[in-house]
Protein backbone atom coordinates (compact mmCIF):
# COMPACT_ATOMS: atom_id res chain seq x y z
CA UNK A 1 0.00 0.00 0.00
CA UNK A 2 3.06 2.76 0.78
CA UNK A 3 4.48 1.58 -2.32
CA UNK A 4 1.51 2.11 -4.27
CA UNK A 5 1.44 5.50 -2.51
CA UNK A 6 4.55 6.68 -3.13
CA UNK A 7 4.34 5.75 -6.87
CA UNK A 8 1.68 8.14 -7.23
CA UNK A 9 3.03 10.95 -5.76
CA UNK A 10 6.42 10.38 -7.89
CA UNK A 11 4.33 10.36 -10.94
CA UNK A 12 2.33 13.90 -10.11
CA UNK A 13 5.96 15.42 -9.26
CA UNK A 14 7.25 14.26 -12.89
CA UNK A 15 4.21 15.66 -14.69
CA UNK A 16 4.44 19.16 -12.54
CA UNK A 17 8.12 19.51 -13.88
CA UNK A 18 7.13 18.43 -17.37
CA UNK A 19 4.72 21.11 -17.39
CA UNK A 20 6.40 24.16 -16.17
CA UNK A 21 9.64 23.05 -18.98
CA UNK A 22 6.89 23.67 -21.66
CA UNK A 23 5.85 26.51 -20.48
CA UNK A 24 8.69 28.27 -20.13
CA UNK A 25 9.94 27.15 -23.91
CA UNK A 26 6.54 28.39 -25.19
CA UNK A 27 7.03 31.75 -23.45
CA UNK A 28 10.46 32.04 -25.24
CA UNK A 29 8.81 31.36 -28.73
CA UNK A 30 5.73 33.98 -28.55
CA UNK A 31 7.12 36.25 -26.72
CA UNK A 32 4.12 38.27 -25.11
CA UNK A 33 3.16 41.40 -26.31
CA UNK A 34 3.68 44.76 -24.23
CA UNK A 35 0.26 46.32 -22.73
CA UNK A 36 -1.07 49.42 -24.64
CA UNK A 37 -3.04 52.24 -23.35
CA UNK A 38 -7.02 51.45 -23.43
CA UNK A 39 -9.02 52.13 -26.49
CA UNK A 40 -10.21 55.66 -25.46
CA UNK A 41 -6.44 57.01 -25.29
CA UNK A 42 -5.44 55.44 -28.51
CA UNK A 43 -8.16 57.13 -30.22
CA UNK A 44 -8.15 60.55 -28.66
CA UNK A 45 -5.57 62.60 -30.82
CA UNK A 46 -7.52 60.98 -34.07
CA UNK A 47 -9.76 63.68 -35.34
CA UNK A 48 -13.72 63.31 -35.39
CA UNK A 49 -15.17 63.22 -38.98
CA UNK A 50 -18.06 65.91 -38.87
CA UNK A 51 -20.39 67.24 -41.93
CA UNK A 52 -20.38 70.98 -42.34
CA UNK A 53 -22.33 73.51 -43.51
CA UNK A 54 -21.26 76.81 -45.21
CA UNK A 55 -23.40 79.57 -44.25
CA UNK A 56 -25.04 82.04 -46.90
CA UNK A 57 -27.33 84.98 -47.79
CA UNK A 58 -30.68 83.36 -48.29
CA UNK A 59 -33.63 85.15 -49.29
CA UNK A 60 -36.87 84.07 -46.56
CA UNK A 61 -40.05 85.59 -45.93
CA UNK A 62 -40.03 85.18 -42.50
CA UNK A 63 -43.48 84.54 -40.50
CA UNK A 64 -44.55 85.34 -37.29
CA UNK A 65 -47.00 82.74 -35.65
CA UNK A 66 -49.25 83.50 -32.87
CA UNK A 67 -52.16 82.28 -30.61
CA UNK A 68 -54.67 85.10 -30.43
CA UNK A 69 -58.23 85.80 -29.22
CA UNK A 70 -61.05 87.21 -30.70
CA UNK A 71 -62.83 90.16 -28.80
CA UNK A 72 -65.75 91.94 -29.89
CA UNK A 73 -65.02 95.45 -31.29
CA UNK A 74 -67.48 97.41 -28.61
CA UNK A 75 -68.89 95.17 -25.47
CA UNK A 76 -71.09 96.51 -23.02
CA UNK A 77 -73.12 94.96 -19.36
CA UNK A 78 -76.46 96.49 -19.63
CA UNK A 79 -76.68 97.71 -15.73
CA UNK A 80 -79.35 100.35 -14.58
CA UNK A 81 -77.70 103.72 -12.91
CA UNK A 82 -80.82 103.39 -10.64
CA UNK A 83 -82.71 101.29 -8.55
CA UNK A 84 -86.22 100.19 -9.36
CA UNK A 85 -88.80 98.06 -10.78
CA UNK A 86 -88.98 96.80 -14.33
CA UNK A 87 -92.13 97.83 -15.85
CA UNK A 88 -91.48 97.00 -19.60
CA UNK A 89 -88.93 95.39 -21.89
CA UNK A 90 -88.46 96.19 -25.50
CA UNK A 91 -85.76 94.03 -26.74
CA UNK A 92 -85.38 89.87 -27.70
CA UNK A 93 -82.23 88.16 -27.25
CA UNK A 94 -79.99 87.66 -29.47
CA UNK A 95 -81.13 90.37 -31.93
CA UNK A 96 -79.50 93.21 -33.61
CA UNK A 97 -80.42 96.66 -32.48
CA UNK A 98 -79.43 99.81 -33.39
CA UNK A 99 -77.81 102.76 -31.33
CA UNK A 100 -80.52 104.65 -29.01
CA UNK A 101 -83.04 102.22 -29.28
CA UNK A 102 -85.16 101.47 -25.98
CA UNK A 103 -84.37 98.13 -24.38
CA UNK A 104 -85.32 98.66 -20.41
CA UNK A 105 -87.74 100.87 -18.82
CA UNK A 106 -87.81 101.23 -14.93
CA UNK A 107 -91.19 102.46 -13.04
CA UNK A 108 -90.79 106.09 -12.90
CA UNK A 109 -93.99 106.83 -11.47
CA UNK A 110 -92.76 109.16 -8.65
CA UNK A 111 -90.08 110.80 -10.34
CA UNK A 112 -93.02 112.21 -12.83
CA UNK A 113 -95.23 113.58 -10.15
CA UNK A 114 -91.94 115.10 -8.19
CA UNK A 115 -91.36 116.75 -11.61
CA UNK A 116 -95.33 118.00 -11.84
CA UNK A 117 -94.92 119.18 -8.80
CA UNK A 118 -91.70 121.09 -9.31
CA UNK A 119 -92.60 123.11 -12.38
CA UNK A 120 -96.25 124.04 -10.24
CA UNK A 121 -94.21 125.76 -8.00
CA UNK A 122 -91.43 127.33 -10.38
CA UNK A 123 -94.95 129.26 -12.47
CA UNK A 124 -96.33 130.17 -9.26
CA UNK A 125 -93.19 131.58 -8.20
CA UNK A 126 -92.53 133.23 -11.90
CA UNK A 127 -96.05 134.89 -11.18
CA UNK A 128 -94.95 136.25 -7.86
CA UNK A 129 -91.76 137.47 -9.49
CA UNK A 130 -93.71 139.54 -12.09
CA UNK A 131 -95.71 141.02 -9.38
CA UNK A 132 -92.57 142.19 -7.01
CA UNK A 133 -91.05 143.71 -10.26
CA UNK A 134 -94.31 145.93 -10.60
CA UNK A 135 -93.79 146.85 -7.27
CA UNK A 136 -90.00 147.72 -7.28
CA UNK A 137 -90.93 149.81 -10.15
CA UNK A 138 -92.87 152.05 -7.54
CA UNK A 139 -90.82 151.47 -4.70
CA UNK A 140 -94.01 149.07 -3.31
CA UNK A 141 -90.85 146.47 -2.34
CA UNK A 142 -87.29 146.17 -1.82
CA UNK A 143 -84.99 144.92 -4.07
CA UNK A 144 -83.99 142.23 -1.74
CA UNK A 145 -87.72 140.76 -2.29
CA UNK A 146 -86.88 140.75 -5.49
CA UNK A 147 -84.00 138.88 -5.25
CA UNK A 148 -85.27 136.05 -3.49
CA UNK A 149 -87.88 135.01 -5.49
CA UNK A 150 -85.66 135.43 -8.62
CA UNK A 151 -83.64 132.91 -7.10
CA UNK A 152 -86.65 130.68 -6.12
CA UNK A 153 -87.57 130.71 -9.80
CA UNK A 154 -83.85 129.83 -10.55
CA UNK A 155 -83.69 126.50 -8.23
CA UNK A 156 -86.89 125.45 -9.49
CA UNK A 157 -85.47 125.46 -12.74
CA UNK A 158 -82.12 123.50 -11.50
CA UNK A 159 -84.70 121.28 -9.56
CA UNK A 160 -86.69 120.05 -12.34
CA UNK A 161 -83.49 119.31 -14.56
CA UNK A 162 -82.20 117.37 -12.29
CA UNK A 163 -85.09 114.75 -12.03
CA UNK A 164 -85.95 115.19 -15.92
CA UNK A 165 -81.71 113.58 -15.58
CA UNK A 166 -83.27 111.02 -13.17
CA UNK A 167 -86.38 110.31 -15.62
CA UNK A 168 -83.65 109.71 -18.22
CA UNK A 169 -81.96 106.86 -16.17
CA UNK A 170 -85.32 105.05 -15.90
CA UNK A 171 -84.59 103.78 -19.68
CA UNK A 172 -81.62 102.03 -20.52
CA UNK A 173 -80.95 102.29 -24.55
CA UNK A 174 -78.59 100.61 -26.64
CA UNK A 175 -75.29 103.08 -26.55
CA UNK A 176 -73.71 101.75 -29.84
CA UNK A 177 -75.37 99.18 -32.42
CA UNK A 178 -74.97 95.93 -32.18
CA UNK A 179 -75.90 92.39 -30.91
CA UNK A 180 -78.01 91.79 -27.45
CA UNK A 181 -76.93 89.03 -25.60
CA UNK A 182 -79.03 86.21 -23.45
CA UNK A 183 -81.37 88.00 -20.91
CA UNK A 184 -80.94 88.13 -17.02
CA UNK A 185 -84.13 89.74 -16.17
CA UNK A 186 -87.62 89.95 -16.46
CA UNK A 187 -90.68 92.20 -16.42
CA UNK A 188 -91.25 93.43 -12.41
CA UNK A 189 -88.14 92.05 -11.13
CA UNK A 190 -86.46 94.86 -8.50
CA UNK A 191 -82.86 95.54 -10.28
CA UNK A 192 -79.59 97.94 -9.03
CA UNK A 193 -76.79 99.45 -10.92
CA UNK A 194 -75.36 95.85 -10.27
CA UNK A 195 -77.62 94.45 -11.83
CA UNK A 196 -76.36 92.50 -15.32
CA UNK A 197 -79.68 92.66 -17.23
CA UNK A 198 -77.82 91.75 -20.78
CA UNK A 199 -75.06 92.03 -22.80
CA UNK A 200 -74.44 94.12 -26.04
CA UNK A 201 -71.72 93.26 -28.60
CA UNK A 202 -70.67 94.48 -31.39
CA UNK A 203 -69.57 92.27 -34.28
CA UNK A 204 -68.79 93.42 -37.31
CA UNK A 205 -65.80 94.20 -37.57
CA UNK A 206 -64.58 92.35 -34.66
CA UNK A 207 -60.52 92.55 -32.77
CA UNK A 208 -57.92 89.89 -32.62
CA UNK A 209 -55.26 90.23 -29.52
CA UNK A 210 -52.14 88.08 -29.81
CA UNK A 211 -48.54 88.02 -28.44
CA UNK A 212 -45.47 88.19 -30.32
CA UNK A 213 -41.70 87.76 -29.14
CA UNK A 214 -39.80 91.24 -28.42
CA UNK A 215 -37.14 90.97 -30.66
CA UNK A 216 -39.93 91.33 -33.28
CA UNK A 217 -41.02 95.08 -31.43
CA UNK A 218 -39.61 96.70 -34.25
CA UNK A 219 -40.43 94.70 -36.95
CA UNK A 220 -44.16 94.90 -36.78
CA UNK A 221 -45.97 98.25 -37.16
CA UNK A 222 -49.33 99.32 -37.86
CA UNK A 223 -51.04 98.76 -40.92
CA UNK A 224 -49.67 95.22 -41.44
CA UNK A 225 -52.02 92.65 -42.29
CA UNK A 226 -52.55 89.28 -40.07
CA UNK A 227 -53.70 86.31 -41.60
CA UNK A 228 -55.58 83.47 -39.13
CA UNK A 229 -57.81 80.69 -38.94
CA UNK A 230 -60.13 79.06 -36.39
CA UNK A 231 -61.15 75.88 -35.29
CA UNK A 232 -63.64 74.52 -36.79
CA UNK A 233 -63.15 76.26 -40.04
CA UNK A 234 -61.42 75.88 -43.59
CA UNK A 235 -61.40 79.68 -44.47
CA UNK A 236 -58.34 82.05 -43.64
CA UNK A 237 -59.08 85.48 -42.35
CA UNK A 238 -57.20 89.00 -42.66
CA UNK A 239 -57.18 91.96 -40.65
CA UNK A 240 -54.92 94.29 -40.04
CA UNK A 241 -52.92 96.02 -36.88
CA UNK A 242 -54.35 99.13 -35.50
CA UNK A 243 -52.52 99.09 -31.80
CA UNK A 244 -49.18 98.06 -30.64
CA UNK A 245 -48.75 97.75 -26.63
CA UNK A 246 -46.12 100.59 -26.11
CA UNK A 247 -44.73 98.06 -23.07
CA UNK A 248 -43.37 94.62 -23.05
CA UNK A 249 -44.72 92.19 -21.02
CA UNK A 250 -42.12 91.42 -18.20
CA UNK A 251 -43.25 88.12 -17.49
CA UNK A 252 -43.52 86.52 -21.30
CA UNK A 253 -41.17 89.29 -22.62
CA UNK A 254 -43.43 89.69 -25.25
CA UNK A 255 -45.38 92.42 -27.28
CA UNK A 256 -49.28 92.40 -27.28
CA UNK A 257 -51.16 93.66 -30.47
CA UNK A 258 -54.69 94.45 -31.50
CA UNK A 259 -56.17 94.15 -34.88
CA UNK A 260 -59.53 94.48 -36.57
CA UNK A 261 -60.91 91.87 -38.56
CA UNK A 262 -64.16 92.50 -41.22
CA UNK A 263 -66.75 90.54 -40.08
CA UNK A 264 -69.62 90.86 -42.53
CA UNK A 265 -71.07 87.15 -43.11
CA UNK A 266 -71.16 86.57 -38.94
CA UNK A 267 -68.78 83.98 -39.19
CA UNK A 268 -66.54 84.82 -36.96
CA UNK A 269 -67.31 85.33 -32.91
CA UNK A 270 -65.79 86.93 -29.89
CA UNK A 271 -63.82 84.35 -27.59
CA UNK A 272 -63.12 82.31 -30.29
CA UNK A 273 -58.73 80.82 -30.53
CA UNK A 274 -57.27 82.35 -33.63
CA UNK A 275 -53.88 80.84 -35.30
CA UNK A 276 -52.53 84.14 -36.51
CA UNK A 277 -49.52 84.77 -38.69
CA UNK A 278 -47.58 88.13 -39.46
CA UNK A 279 -45.49 87.78 -42.70
CA UNK A 280 -42.57 90.51 -42.74
CA UNK A 281 -41.10 91.90 -45.39
CA UNK A 282 -38.25 90.03 -47.80
CA UNK A 283 -35.31 89.91 -46.31
CA UNK A 284 -32.59 89.14 -49.08
CA UNK A 285 -29.82 88.57 -46.49
CA UNK A 286 -30.86 86.13 -43.60
CA UNK A 287 -28.77 83.26 -42.78
CA UNK A 288 -30.71 80.40 -42.20
CA UNK A 289 -28.59 77.26 -40.62
CA UNK A 290 -29.91 73.73 -40.40
CA UNK A 291 -31.51 73.39 -37.26
CA UNK A 292 -29.31 70.04 -35.69
CA UNK A 293 -26.87 72.61 -35.96
CA UNK A 294 -28.01 74.74 -32.81
CA UNK A 295 -27.24 73.56 -29.87
CA UNK A 296 -30.19 74.52 -26.90
CA UNK A 297 -28.99 75.86 -23.59
CA UNK A 298 -30.24 77.19 -19.91
CA UNK A 299 -28.89 81.01 -20.94
CA UNK A 300 -27.94 80.86 -24.34
CA UNK A 301 -28.15 79.29 -27.73
CA UNK A 302 -24.59 77.95 -29.03
CA UNK A 303 -23.27 76.63 -32.69
CA UNK A 304 -19.74 75.16 -33.39
CA UNK A 305 -17.79 77.01 -35.94
CA UNK A 306 -14.65 75.58 -37.73
CA UNK A 307 -11.78 77.84 -37.12
CA UNK A 308 -8.52 75.97 -38.83
CA UNK A 309 -9.72 72.94 -38.34
CA UNK A 310 -10.36 72.91 -34.80
CA UNK A 311 -14.12 73.57 -32.61
CA UNK A 312 -14.98 76.77 -31.67
CA UNK A 313 -18.44 77.62 -29.69
CA UNK A 314 -20.08 80.64 -30.20
CA UNK A 315 -23.16 82.15 -28.77
CA UNK A 316 -26.16 82.83 -30.84
CA UNK A 317 -29.67 84.43 -31.12
CA UNK A 318 -32.34 82.70 -33.09
CA UNK A 319 -35.41 84.07 -35.11
CA UNK A 320 -37.46 82.80 -37.51
CA UNK A 321 -37.85 78.72 -37.85
CA UNK A 322 -39.40 76.28 -40.57
CA UNK A 323 -39.44 72.78 -41.05
CA UNK A 324 -35.57 72.13 -40.74
CA UNK A 325 -33.78 75.43 -40.80
CA UNK A 326 -33.67 78.48 -38.22
CA UNK A 327 -32.39 81.81 -38.68
CA UNK A 328 -29.60 83.07 -37.04
CA UNK A 329 -29.95 87.01 -36.31
CA UNK A 330 -26.77 87.51 -34.46
CA UNK A 331 -23.54 85.67 -33.65
CA UNK A 332 -22.46 84.20 -37.46
CA UNK A 333 -21.20 85.95 -40.44
CA UNK A 334 -21.65 84.93 -44.28
CA UNK A 335 -18.68 82.40 -44.86
CA UNK A 336 -18.79 81.04 -41.60
CA UNK A 337 -18.62 77.13 -41.17
CA UNK A 338 -21.29 75.36 -39.06
CA UNK A 339 -20.47 71.88 -37.48
CA UNK A 340 -24.08 70.01 -38.43
CA UNK A 341 -22.88 66.73 -37.08
CA UNK A 342 -20.70 64.52 -34.14
CA UNK A 343 -21.92 68.01 -32.26
CA UNK A 344 -21.96 65.76 -28.79
CA UNK A 345 -18.53 64.69 -29.03
CA UNK A 346 -16.96 68.09 -30.07
CA UNK A 347 -15.51 70.18 -27.41
CA UNK A 348 -14.24 73.58 -27.27
CA UNK A 349 -10.70 73.29 -29.20
CA UNK A 350 -10.74 69.89 -30.37
CA UNK A 351 -9.70 69.36 -33.98
CA UNK A 352 -11.84 67.58 -36.61
CA UNK A 353 -11.61 66.31 -40.40
CA UNK A 354 -14.95 67.28 -42.72
CA UNK A 355 -17.07 63.95 -43.71
CA UNK A 356 -19.16 65.87 -46.40
CA UNK A 357 -19.31 70.28 -46.61
CA UNK A 358 -22.97 71.95 -47.93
Amino acid sequence: MRNKTFRIVLVCLLLAVAGFFIYKLTAKSNPKEPAGPPAAARGAGRPILADAYVVKPVKVDEIIEASGTLQSYEEVELKPEISGRITKIYFKEGTKVGKGALLVKIYDGDILAQLRKLELQRELAKTTLARQEKLLKINGISQQDVDVTSNQVSAYGADIEYNRAQLQKTEIRAPFSGTLGLRNVSEGAIVGPATIMSTLQQLDPLKIDFAVPEKYRNAVHKGDAVTFTIAGDTLRYTGSVYAIDPKIDLATRSVKLRATVPNPAGRLFPGAFAKTSIQLKDNPNAIMIPSQAVIPGTRFKQVIVADSGRARFVNVETGFRNESSVQITSGLQIGDTVITSGILQLKPGMPFKYNKVQ
